[in-house]
């Protein structure tokens, strides 16, 4: 399976990122089922038996690779924005927030979202949940670790990061997970975090 090409926190070489954006940029004009290996290849620049090279398998090698680094580029976003929380709350209100955030300011999502609404709803549902859901342990439960025991860490992680999905794919008339009001709010009424202990 492609998934196991790659893994969390991937480092892509210059080549390989600049045939990564053109299958961006290739999806955006073409669609994912329409776009072909070789309008990635014109669209980069780089000959087709380099393409295959980097990343065998083709097509479904390369979208995978997509997915990777998006959701690397993503969680190292929430990292460094999550830098310095002095409680667990500050913790996730930032991390929750900044989820949010990301995915309503993703103009590449919001595009995918509005011409291929099944594909791109199948990355963060069916085929993509668990996915999203391993990277987002991998990356944030160290962090809520520091405040938790890791079982309990990895739970909240867990739901946390279906939440916001949930709450991104269809928003709530009751809570604003962009709103860090709102999101205390939540946490306050939802998930009592001064019971957690470490």
């Amino acid at each position: 399976m492609a998934s196991a090409v790659f893994t969390n926190q991937a480092s892509f070489t210059e080549v390989e990122t600049r045939v990564l954006d053109a299958t961006k940029l290739a999806i955006e004009k073409w669609g994912v089922s329409r776009f072909t290996v070789a309008d990635v290849c014109d669209l980069s620049n780089v000959s087709r038996a380099t393409v295959y090279r980097m990343f065998p398998g083709g097509k479904e090698v390369l979208l995978e690779a997509l997915h990777v680094r998006s959701l690397d580029e993503f969680f190292s976003t929430l990292l460094d924005r999550s830098d310095g929380a002095k409680s667990l709350e500050d913790l996730l209100v930032r991390c929750i927030v900044s989820a949010t955030t990301e995915l309503r300011n993703d103009q590449h999502l919001a595009m995918m979202l509005a011409t291929e609404p099944g594909t791109t709803l199948m990355q963060f549902t069916i085929d993509g949940l668990s996915r999203i859901v391993r990277v987002a342990a991998s990356y944030l439960a160290p962090l809520v670790a520091d405040f938790l025991p890791k079982r309990e860490a990895d739970a909240l992680v867990e739901v946390l990061a279906r939440l916001v999905i949930s709450y991104f794919l269809t928003p709530s008339d009751r809570y604003d997970f962009g709103n860090e009001a709102s999101v205390v709010k939540f946490l306050h009424t939802h998930i009592n975090i001064h019971e957690f202990k470490k």
